[in-house]
């Protein structure tokens, strides 16, 4: 007897955390550690269809796979073409629950950024890692929502829970307008009460990070003209300093001025000369000239990236301001094209991350920290963030993202999807806003 004592005492201090989570929560780790094999075979099955966002049809086929998988567990699905904005679609699947608690809003993309010509394509295994297109980008993390959500079904918390999907088909590269192809969402966000996106998640040093902001992504594009002529007359009152010199102030400018906390922005294309063109959706640029002609033409193309819409706005007006400053004899202009809005650090985003560190330490997980801002690049989730609290990179961990050979950690399907279902489930008890 006292032999037996002492053997659960010493299971007890073995594992702390088992005592902090429930007989529901516990039931959620077990289903998804029974369902390991088969979540990784659908992952593989979805891989293998190729999505790129312009291959429409195999964004839609995706789309299929999956909708029968969200039925099973008692959510309404809808697919919305989107032939306006010239890409696919958006499959949005709703679960009503009890009336009152908080409503929950996961995000996700069907679409990936090798479209059907690129070499590739298909998926393989060696152990716990995968390699494939949008394996873990973010076909993983449809596969991390698709574990959690079959968790909580079968520890009884998905009934009463309040949860709304958003899987948009062109989150790699967005149709236009973008207030468009992304109205359902910002919609679906202003219902919420939380967000959360199931993005890769990132790890600094083997530590698992924790995700409370996303930068904005911003593009634009400048034009210059000058006055044709020879270049002798280069710099005097009568052909002034000629486009590409101006171009080059504005440029230099911009580094010199810009630069602030949170900021980046970069130039990826410039042509000029006595003619220039940008074509291809501003992707290429031709020019021609001789070096004794003064340029009459130049273009430059960039982006730039923010953590707050007040910052997208500050240095909008810096750009402005800098190019309006003409040199002699020389136009300008710029344009700014719609982009992904930031996600900013709020404390509601931050007291989102205290409620899934909470959950680590009752599963006996480190603690995650929060992530620089600086090392995300722009989401979907920043189009509800103005209106909603919210979490990113709940997908799983992996590597090469938009890359030939990406890989995902497939332990990491695991274990997300036991964080996020325990999540989810307190969060659904919990009053609504």
């Amino acid at each position: 007897m006292i032999r037996h004592l002492l053997a659960v005492s010493l299971l007890a201090l073995a594992t702390p955390a088992a005592a902090a989570l429930s007989p529901a929560e516990q039931k959620m780790i077990e289903t998804v550690d029974a369902n390991a094999e088969a979540q990784i075979a659908f992952l593989e099955k979805m891989v293998n269809q190729n999505s790129g966002t312009l291959n429409l049809e195999g964004v839609k086929k995706v789309a299929d796979m999956v909708r029968p998988e969200l039925e099973k567990l008692g959510f309404t699905v809808t697919w919305t073409p989107t032939p306006e904005t010239a890409r696919a679609g958006h499959l949005t699947a709703v679960h009503k629950g009890r009336k009152g608690t908080k409503n929950l809003l996961l995000i996700a993309h069907l679409d990936t950024v090798f479209e059907p010509d690129h070499p590739f394509q298909t998926w393989s295994r060696a152990g716990n890692i995968a390699t494939g297109p949008g394996v873990g980008d973010d076909k993983g993390g449809i596969s991390v929502i698709l574990a959690a959500l079959q968790a909580m079904h079968a520890a009884g918390t998905l009934k009463n829970a309040n949860i709304e999907i958003a899987l948009t088909g062109d989150e790699e590269d967005a149709g236009t307008p973008r207030s468009a192809a992304r109205a359902q969402l910002i919609a679906a966000g202003k219902r919420a009460d939380a967000a959360l996106d199931f993005e890769n998640l990132s790890r600094e040093n083997g530590q698992d990070m924790g995700s409370i902001a996303r930068r904005s992504s911003n593009t634009w594009e400048l034009s210059t003209t000058g006055r044709a002529g020879h270049s002798s007359g280069i710099f005097t009152q009568r052909t002034g300093d000629g486009a590409i010199f101006e171009l080059s102030r504005i440029l230099t400018a911009f580094r010199t001025e810009l630069p602030e906390p949170s900021l980046t922005f970069n130039v990826g294309l410039v042509s000029g000369g006595d003619t220039a063109v940008l074509a291809d959706e501003g992707t290429r640029g031709t020019a021609t000239g001789k070096s004794n002609i003064i340029p009459q033409i130049a273009y430059a193309i960039g982006d730039f990236r923010t953590l707050s819409d007040e910052q997208t706005q500050r240095v909008r007006a810096k750009m402005q301001a800098i190019v309006a400053r003409n040199s002699p004899g020389t136009t300008a202009a710029i344009k700014f094209q719609e982009g992904y809005p930031p996600m900013a650090p709020t404390e509601g985003n931050r007291a989102l991350l205290a409620r899934l560190n909470a959950v680590n330490a009752d599963m006996g997980l480190p603690q995650m920290p929060e992530l620089d801002p600086l090392k995300r690049g722009a989401g979907d989730i920043g189009f509800v963030a103005r209106d909603v609290d919210g979490l990113v990179g709940l997908g799983p961990s992996g590597s090469g993202s938009h890359a030939p050979g990406e890989t995902v950690d497939l332990d990491s399907i695991s274990k997300q999807a036991k964080r996020a279902a325990i999540l989810m489930s307190r969060l659904s008890t919990e009053k609504a806003k």
